[in-house]
């Protein structure tokens, strides 16, 4: 085998992803730019527990930025040896999309275009790439039913969204004009240890650990279908695996397939942590949506993947993550 480019190495989902590569015997290319819209010491701390289990030369690093098209070019030129990608970094975040909107379009919009033009240009040496979408493509729904990957997606609620869709619209122009293997991956709510500080989970459970009320928007009425980390990366492993059979370009929803009251999560933290949440209710956010929804049976059906990890559960691991990280 090849290796596998991974972008957003030094990321939530990315970092895991290197592990499970890595785990398996694959050399792997990372590459992030570790920028500061969260402590980048959590970045640096992902890489280094990564590369202190990785064989001697599994794993590369390259300090890059996405949008830096001349040297993911250089990377990916014919002769690096990647064969496949997996594209998850990006800038995450629906509500910083309100403040810096610019950093967006950078890194979600033309950084997904230079992994595009990468593998255009490598010749047919990258044989699939699978990219990181978002469930934030569907816009708000109120319907309570799942989200369908034949659903239109064409309200996105934020920036955020309408970065991604996007990214998601330049693929497909992109199979249909070079004939390149891709595959999107439309993620919900994804946490577990590791995880993005600017997450709920995590804000709850510092709030909840100093004493400090924690702000339920939408005055608590929010529905989310919390997805386990390692649920996630099986995902992306199991398509990653699989391209299709002939160049083409799919999507596809993964996530627990179970909406979870955002009021059980908090129910969950104060048992796990054994503290009582102080609530504050927040009208709803701009650019939130009441409730997502996944219909995997796409990815059931394709790659034999489905999540196994319940929300207490998964709340548990990052507990003990949780306090062997901060003591």
């Amino acid at each position: 085998m090849g290796r596998v480019l991974v972008t957003g190495a030094a990321g939530f989902i990315g970092a895991h992803l290197c592990q499970a590569l890595l785990a398996r015997g694959e050399q792997v290319v990372g590459i992030d730019n570790l920028n500061p819209y969260y402590d980048p010491a959590l970045k640096q701390a992902r890489l280094a527990a990564l590369t202190g289990k990785a064989p001697a030369g599994a794993f590369e690093f390259h300090k890059l930025d996405l949008a830096d098209t001349d040297g993911v070019l250089s990377l990916m030129k014919p002769g690096s040896g990647i064969d496949r990608v997996a594209h998850l970094g990006a800038q995450a975040g629906v509500r910083w999309s309100l403040e810096a909107p610019f950093a967006y379009t950078s890194a979600n919009v033309t950084g997904h275009l230079s992994i595009l033009e990468g593998v255009r240009r490598s010749e047919g040496r990258i044989l699939h790439t699978v990219y990181a979408s978002t469930s934030s493509v569907y816009g708000s729904r109120s319907d309570g039913q799942p989200f369908r990957e034949t659903d239109r997606a064409e309200r996105p609620a934020s920036l955020y969204a309408a970065t991604k869709l996007a990214g998601e619209m330049m693929s497909k122009a992109y199979t249909d004009l070079y004939g390149l293997s891709l595959t999107g991956l439309r993620f919900f709510t994804v946490y577990g240890p590791w995880g993005r500080p600017d997450m709920a989970y995590w804000l709850f459970t510092d709030a909840m650990l100093k004493g400090q009320p924690i702000k339920l928007f939408n005055e608590g009425r929010m529905m989310r279908d919390f997805t386990y980390v390692e649920d996630i990366v099986a995902g992306i492993m199991a398509a990653l695996d699989h391209p299709p059979a002939s160049p083409a370009h799919r999507t596809y929803n993964i996530g627990n397939s179970r909406p979870e009251p955002l009021l059980d999560m908090v129910q969950h933290l104060e048992e796990l942590l054994g503290v009582p949440a102080k609530r504050v209710l927040m009208p709803m956010q701009p650019g939130d949506v009441p409730a997502t929804f996944a219909d995997v049976s796409a990815m059931e059906r394709d790659f034999g993947w489905h999540p196994t990890t319940d929300l207490r559960t998964g709340l548990h691991h990052f507990v003990r993550w949780w306090r062997g990280y901060f003591g």
